[in-house]
């Protein structure tokens, strides 16, 4: 099975009533890298795998997953050596994640989707992804994520950063009745779209019986 779907996945919908929405200050948000990454991942590890699943299940991923698969994907990542976990817990619960490593330490054809195009990695890192539980989102904890991971970047002396989405079709009738894509949110923190710059990953929808390639395009902040 190929790696799950390397993106950012955050959803944005209107939020439920703010008697539903949990406040943003009861949000902790956590930064793992080194060691401190490989002592807490074990028992985190099956709760992160979950909350993965759950939210690449949503459109535009519609991701069929396997726990199993998730947290062997996690425990790789965790092996790259400039990798970093942002984890948001609500209390003792994580609520979301996201992730960063070095573009060079990053899947293949995320590395050579860069040089197709001419372009070093060594000095890029990579969000991998930032999932987030629908009750939880439009409080600012997808800010919190890219402050979180461009920091992260900074010390490693990374000078850019980019992240790449699924391409949908604007038409597709399982879109969601008030889907807003995140285009203006992704801009809003200095990414730019580079549609020069592509790779595919396969992997199963839900309801499919087997893979099927998906395209995704990337999105860059040079500099940070």
């Amino acid at each position: 099975m190929p790696p799950p779907p390397p993106a950012y996945a955050e959803t944005m919908t209107a939020p439920p009533p703010h008697s539903e929405t949990p406040r943003l200050e009861a949000l902790r948000l956590e930064t793992l890298a080194g060691p401190a990454l490989a002592a807490a991942l074990p028992a985190a590890l099956a709760d992160l795998a979950r909350l993965r699943g759950a939210v690449f299940a949503e459109w535009p991923y519609l991701y069929d997953g396997d726990a199993a698969y998730e947290a062997g994907y996690l425990a790789r990542f965790a092996a790259s050596p400039g990798a970093a976990l942002v984890v948001a817990y609500d209390g003792a619960r994580p609520v979301g994640m996201a992730t960063c490593q070095p573009l060079a330490e990053a899947h293949a054809p995320v590395v050579q989707a860069f040089r197709r195009r001419g372009l070093d990695p060594a000095g890029v890192c990579y969000c991998g992804e930032s999932v987030l539980l629908p009750e939880y989102r439009g409080r600012g904890a997808g800010v919190g994520f890219f402050a979180a991971r461009e920091a992260h970047a900074r010390a490693l002396g990374l000078t850019a950063a980019a992240f790449c989405a699924v391409v949908r079709n604007v038409n597709d009738p399982r879109r969601p009745a008030g889907y807003l894509p995140l285009d203006a949110f992704w801009r809003k923190r200095g990414y730019r779209p580079r549609p020069d710059i592509s790779c595919v990953f396969s992997w199963r929808e839900l309801g499919d019986d087997r893979e099927t390639p998906h395209s995704l395009g990337f999105w860059l902040k040079d500099p940070l």
